[in-house]
């Protein structure tokens, strides 16, 4: 039986699951772990902890028995993108990660800004230059930490350290490299020109392969420490959105997702590099040289949702999702902004909070947990309006992560968007996407495009969007909008107050 292995490493979870050629699910594991925050807007995280995740979930699966060691022909990963992992020359960790939720390197976005300038950061980057991207934590590291700096030998993305431990070489893949900033999203390539504008060593930025490429196989140590076969191959990945997309069967140009994780991206399928004027968007290279994603993403979804959650004692999730259907849209004239860590589209702002507008004496606990999901959906549909400018609309789309999970969410999303949404048949999409994508590095199929129809598969249902509501959402919307604008100067004043705080 050939079986392949897809590993997502999350910011709040790492899962594994292995699927036979059909895409049967025939083992899923999971390790839940908390990243760091030593102060206020600091996100870290010790990658050790997440190769121990990794190695432990292999080691589930085999151990359940459907799956044996021989079984399995290939591994590839999903990872969440932009974080750094700084190796020293013995491949060692130099300091924990910095991760994509990381508002530490504000002052380095400002350099890098101001010695590119806008109209080559457009030309160059192609992305905003944001907090929590490789490219500026790692300037954050040189700037504050030179006795750490100098340690560095190798810089990889949070998913590649577990390739790495699994082959013992360091090497990324397009789609990830590309949210970097520094790389050349046109010539495929790391860009010589960023890259050497900042002074940094062209050498510290590792070989990329094609997401369903071969880039390794497990190594004699890897495979004592996971119980898989040493030579098992093991394809490059991508970054989170990427592998979503096959997981959701989006391959084709035109199609779209909803993805609602720790963060949140509203994400098209494209056939070029699309530049956004305002730099409000992001531009990845996708599963292939000739396939891009352009996307809006949120810092917080299903963070705000798991935080509000984490003050109130713990609640069966059935028992919530039907208290919150009883509650009509606009929550009882409550307004949500959910800018607990910054915000990226379209404010591109990591000195934001969060905020509740319009509590009152009915605002009970559903009301609450309600405007949590309709400001996230406002936020997502805020980046379908930014995408839309840019000429990307979609007839329908892909729901995936949390939101899609939830009945009442799900809908909401659909009465808002105003746009059907389908769901997979998998709650593990990006790791269904990396597996995928071991069968085709393997060689089981030909492209990614024939694993997709021979794996992926969708449930019997749409959420279609309702007339009314979406009217009512409408208003809240404006409103939504309207909170922000003339709250953006006090946000500011109160987050950074509260980092001088801490």
């Amino acid at each position: 039986m050939s079986c392949f292995m897809g590993v997502d490493l999350g910011t709040s979870s790492l899962k594994t699951i292995a699927i036979d050629e059909n895409g049967k699910l025939l083992g899923l594991a999971s390790q839940a772990y908390q990243f760091s925050s030593p102060f206020n807007n600091y996100a870290e995280h010790d990658p050790a902890e997440w190769w121990d995740a990794c190695v432990n979930t292999i080691r589930s699966i085999l151990a359940e028995g459907k799956v044996k060691p021989e079984d399995v022909k290939g591994i590839s990963f999903s990872g969440q993108m932009h974080g750094l992992v700084p190796l020293d020359e013995k491949g060692e960790v130099v300091r924990p990660s910095i991760l994509h939720c990381d508002a530490r390197s504000g002052r380095q976005v400002e350099k890098i800004k101001e010695l590119f300038g806008m109209d080559q950061v457009k030309e160059l980057m192609m992305n905003p230059v944001y907090t929590g991207f490789l490219l500026p934590s790692l300037i954050w590291v040189r700037d504050t930490e030179p006795e750490q700096y100098q340690k560095i030998r190798h810089v990889c993305l949070p998913k590649d350290y577990i390739k790495y431990r699994l082959t013992g070489e360091i090497t990324s893949d397009y789609s990830d490299a590309s949210a970097t900033l520094a790389f050349d999203i046109k010539k495929c390539d790391w860009s010589e020109e960023i890259i050497n504008k900042l002074d940094l060593p062209m050498e510290l930025f590792p070989k990329c392969f094609g997401t369903s490429e071969v880039a390794g196989k497990v190594c004699k140590k890897a495979a004592e420490e996971t119980g898989l076969l040493e030579g098992t191959f093991v394809i490059a990945g991508g970054g989170d959105q990427v592998m979503q997309g096959i997981g959701n069967g989006i391959t084709k140009v035109g199609q779209a997702s909803a993805n609602i994780g720790t963060s949140g991206q509203l994400s098209f399928q494209a056939d070029r590099a699309i530049l956004n004027p305002d730099l409000s968007t992001n531009t990845f290279l996708g599963y292939k040289k000739d396939r891009w994603i352009t996307m809006g993403a949120i810092m917080n979804a299903g963070l705000c949702y798991k935080w509000f959650n984490s003050m109130f004692e713990k609640t069966d999730m059935e028992e919530m999702n039907k208290r919150i259907s009883q509650v009509e849209p606009g929550s009882g004239g409550l307004v949500f902004l959910p800018y607990l860590n910054g915000e990226r589209t379209p404010h591109l702002d990591p000195d934001l909070s969060g905020m509740f507008m319009g509590i009152n004496l009915n605002s009970g606990r559903e009301q609450m947990a309600r405007a949590v999901m309709e400001g996230v959906s406002f936020a997502l549909y805020q980046c379908m309006e930014v995408c839309g400018e840019l000429g990307l609309h979609a007839d329908s789309i892909v729901a995936s992560g949390g939101g899609a999970r939830s009945a009442p969410w799900l809908q909401m999303q659909a009465d808002i968007y105003n746009v059907p949404l389908k769901v997979a048949d998998t709650e593990e999409q990006a790791g269904l996407g990396a597996a995928i994508a071991a069968g085709v590095g393997y060689g089981t199929y030909k492209d990614v495009e024939e694993g997709c129809s021979a794996v992926v598969k969708y449930k019997d249902f749409v959420a279609e969007p309702d007339a009314r509501r979406h009217e009512i959402y409408r208003e809240y919307y404006q409103l939504y909008k309207d909170t922000f604008v003339a709250c953006r100067e006090p946000l500011h004043r109160v987050t950074l107050l509260g980092r001088e705080i801490n």
